[in-house]
């Protein structure tokens, strides 16, 4: 039984990285052509509005959907579409029609993919992985996915002085072609109960009692009021700092290269930190541990004049997201109710979509009026300042030392189960 799991997430997250692989091609290759070819704080903030900013209309929808139906096949259309996108891209390339406006409408394309895939992989995990091993299996497939992040950036800076840009992009079609072959040819997993019968309540009234579950709860409702803040306050150090490199220490290839893969390899290796160790037996103090060491290192990269010690504090930078992106991640999979958690990954990717959109929103234009360096230094200190509002938060440190018993607390008054039958209970 125990090798009977393993191996079906194994092939599940094998083909989840190799479409990661293609994803980060694609995604390096137009965040730099659009940076080496307009060197314009406004054209990155399009880029990046029209490649997230969709899904924060999606992404609700997208965690409905994965409550409703069989996330497997769910996982595998929006993967097929997404890979539908990027050829047509590489076809209008390939026919000579290279416009600006066609990245733009190809990432916003990309993004409703993604707002509906991202819901229904972490919701599907919990359906093929014991609970005791979700810690160990997400820091595992976290550090496998930096290994990509660290391999990405070469192949794609190799790539890009070897090939044109739609090269990458059918490397990206071929990627999850596979992808979707091993999903479904090899992932052999029933529907989780939910998608096994007929849904009786419709995608709003499913979508109502997601937000209520999310209201209704407030270690979830703290923990999304804290990312709400952590990714509007990210914005500069994750898109910025490419922009500050070309202006401050050179317009070159290699030092973009650099900087995304000392990050990360960063992230390697806090991966297997965080896998190794298993964090702060309350999950959320190795949370907030990863928001000091974030706002830090954002604050120096605004602060050190010299570029390999910029490339050292990214590095380090990099160390800390696994800190906090596996205990979080773990943290919603191990207390919330398996028939809402796909609903609730929706509401964080909804929230996630429009902060740091917003974010460059400010950020973006005030890029083009003065210097990034304030703006890293800013920004930064308002992240370390997030990590006590984590360690602060009563509900929040309850559920890091729950060991999954959150997931009992009551919805909202007045709000349904996932049945659809009503629920009385006490406020928050």
């Amino acid at each position: 039984m125990a090798s009977s799991w393993k191996r079906t997430a194994t092939v599940f997250l094998g083909g989840q990285t190799l479409s990661l692989f293609g994803s980060m091609l694609v995604q390096y290759a137009i965040t730099w052509h659009i940076t080496m070819s307009t060197q314009s704080g406004a054209m990155m903030t399009i880029s990046i509005v029209c490649g997230i900013l969709p899904t924060f209309f999606v992404s609700p929808f997208g965690g409905v959907l994965a409550d409703r139906f069989d996330r497997r096949k769910l996982m595998a259309a929006a993967d097929s579409a997404i890979a539908l996108t990027t050829l047509a891209l590489a076809l209008s390339f390939f026919a000579g029609y290279r416009s600006l406006w066609l990245l733009f409408v190809a990432s916003a394309v990309r993004a409703v993919g993604a707002g509906i895939q991202t819901p229904a992989v972490s919701a599907f995990l919990p359906q093929i992985v014991p609970k005791e091993s979700l810690t160990r299996v997400n820091a595992a497939f976290g550090s496998v996915q930096s290994i990509i992040l660290l391999a990405s950036p070469m192949a794609a800076g190799a790539l890009m002085s070897l090939a044109p840009i739609e090269a990458l992009f059918f490397i990206d079609v071929g990627t999850a072609a596979v992808a979707v072959a091993l999903l479904l040819g090899f992932v052999r997993v029933p529907p989780h109960e939910r998608a096994k019968g007929k849904v009786e309540v419709g995608y709003w009234k499913d979508l109502r009692d997601g937000f209520a579950y999310v209201s209704g709860h407030a270690y979830v409702k703290r923990f999304f009021l804290f990312c709400a803040f952590f990714y509007f306050l990210a914005a500069p150090v994750a898109f910025l700092t490419p922009l500050q490199v070309t202006r401050t220490f050179g317009n070159d290839v290699w030092r973009l290269t650099a900087i995304e893969i000392v990050f990360s390899a960063g992230m390697t290796l806090g991966g297997v930190v965080i896998g190794v160790w298993g964090g702060f037996k309350n999950r959320v103090r190795s949370m907030a541990l990863s928001s000091f060491i974030v706002g830090a290192t954002t604050l120096a990269l605004g602060l050190v004049p010299w570029f390999w010690v910029y490339l050292a504090v990214m590095a380090v930078c990099g160390v800390s997201m696994p800190l906090f992106n596996t205990p979080a991640t773990v943290l919603l999979q191990e207390t919330v109710d398996e028939s809402y958690l796909g609903r609730v990954f929706g509401v964080l990717g909804m929230i996630s979509s429009v902060m740091m959109p917003l974010g460059m929103l400010v950020f973006g234009p005030l890029a083009d009026a003065m210097p990034i360096e304030p703006l890293l230094v800013g920004s930064g200190a308002g992240i370390f300042a997030l990590g006590f509002f984590l360690l602060g938060s009563k509900a929040l440190m309850a559920a890091g030392a729950s060991e999954g018993k959150a997931g009992t607390e009551p919805v909202a008054a007045g709000s349904t189960d996932a049945t659809g039958s009503t629920s009385l209970s006490a406020a928050e």
